[in-house]
């Protein structure tokens, strides 16, 4: 009776512990599942938002501030918040950026321990860098106080995971450790368009330079609101956001604000740089296309008159504006280190495109396509110009030569029917 007792016991007992098995084992099953369906779910989420068109791959970094106020919460248009805007962990964040990743020695060692310092921004402090490989970098870090900088460090590296184009700035890694997060660019040797329409240390812009700066800028956002999908609202252009490489092409830097398109648009808060916010934005609290076309025209007119739209400049526009009706007379407000040094009619017709994109009402401003067209159409009579001039130069010059040649060849004529004269003379005599 006894030994069925002890028999009992220990069956009831494996019986217990098989039972505490197999529930620990069902819930890391069921763990590993849900994890698996996240991971899938992210997948396919990344997948479906790989941009339709790329249009090159050329390299940059950052040397900008992001600017100012807290960010309201955002919610996805998807089912669920958007990978890179809510409620995901930083490693999953990184796990699907397809980004390549720093460790936290190697960027200390390149920086020869955070001392090579290019450049102060909101987000935190910017450091040149040379990395092991040869290959030189500029090293975006987060300052440790700012919560807001480490949502803003999140979307970047989810959205330059995916964007690419050969103006806008290409993230080249990023660095999460120890509580420190860092962003790492292509150093740009030329630095921001801010520092060279305002910095005595650079020569002046020229106006064939700015006109192609403009493009440059143009033809990013236009990658942003029509080739990535789901579109790309930048919410931060400015002359600072504008990096320029070695041979000053230009780079659509600082993705710290953008959102995708698809994104509840309506925000609590009004975030950008003021000088450069959509008046549209400001009263509604609603960012569209729209906003960044508002901002590329203060940034125009910037490149025209070399002038911080901090500091006036939208006055100053609307005061040239008032006689002409946004097409004529801008002349007035160019940049005077241009000194004279510009086509009126080009200046013109970049400043009554500059006037349209900063029209108070969003629908009547044109997309950034169109801008691009315009840009490239200016740029084309530009062209012209310049080979309609050649080809009268060289039929002048051709003229001139042929002139040249019939007078030659007329004094030989004479010098020979004088010699002639003269041997006739000596015969006679």
């Amino acid at each position: 009776m006894k030994d069925e007792s002890i028999g009992l016991i220990i069956g009831i007992s494996i019986g217990v512990v098989i039972g505490i098995v197999l529930a620990i084992s069902g819930f890391f099953c069921l763990r590993y599942h849900r994890k698996r369906s996240q991971i899938g779910n992210s997948s396919s989420r990344r997948a479906a938002t790989l941009p339709i068109r790329a249009n090159g791959a050329d390299s940059c970094n950052i040397l900008s501030d992001s600017t100012i106020g807290p960010d309201s919460p955002v919610k996805s248009g998807w089912n669920g918040s958007s990978l890179w805007l809510e409620g995901f962990k930083k490693s999953n964040v990184v796990s699907v950026s397809g980004i390549p990743e720093y460790s936290y020695k190697d960027l200390q060692k390149a920086t020869y321990n955070f001392t090579t310092l290019i450049g102060q921004g909101a987000f935190g402090p910017v450091y040149k860098a040379q990395m092991s490989t040869g290959e030189t970098v500029a090293v975006k870090v987060l300052a440790t106080d700012s919560k807001q900088g480490e949502k803003e460090f999140q979307t970047e590296v989810m959205l330059l995971g995916r964007l690419h184009h050969r103006n806008l700035v290409n993230l080249v890694g990023y660095c999460a450790e120890k509580g420190q997060h860092m962003l790492v660019y292509v150093y740009m040797s030329q630095g921001s368009l801010a520092s060279h329409l305002y910095s005595e240390n650079h020569e002046p812009l020229s106006w064939n330079l700015r006109v192609h700066i403009a493009l440059d800028v143009a033809r990013g956002l236009e990658y942003l609101h029509d080739g990535a999908v789901p579109s790309v609202i930048h919410r931060d252009i400015k002359s600072n956001n504008i990096l320029l490489d070695h041979s000053m092409r230009a780079r659509v830097a600082d993705f710290g604000l953008s959102r995708e398109e698809m994104v509840d648009k309506h925000a609590a808060n009004v975030r950008g740089t003021f000088g450069y916010l959509d008046p549209e934005y400001i009263s509604t609290r609603t960012f569209t296309k729209k906003s960044d076309v508002y901002s590329f025209g203060v940034l125009l007119f910037e490149l025209i008159a070399g002038r911080n739209p901090q500091q006036g400049l939208m006055e100053y526009v609307e005061l040239a504006a008032m006689n002409t009706e946004g097409k004529v007379g801008w002349e007035e407000i160019v940049d005077s280190r241009l000194d004279g040094k510009f086509d009126v009619q080009e200046l013109n017709e970049v400043a009554a495109l500059g006037y349209k994109c900063i029209n108070r009402v969003p629908k009547k401003r044109p997309s950034m396509r169109d801008i691009v067209q315009v840009l490239l159409r200016i740029l084309k009579l530009r062209h012209n110009r310049k080979h309609h001039r050649r080809s009268l130069s060289a039929i002048t010059d051709e003229a001139t030569m042929d002139v040249d040649q019939e007078e030659t060849k007329t004094q030989i004529s004479d010098h020979r029917r004088v010699e002639s004269v003269d041997s006739t003379a000596d015969c006679e005599v």
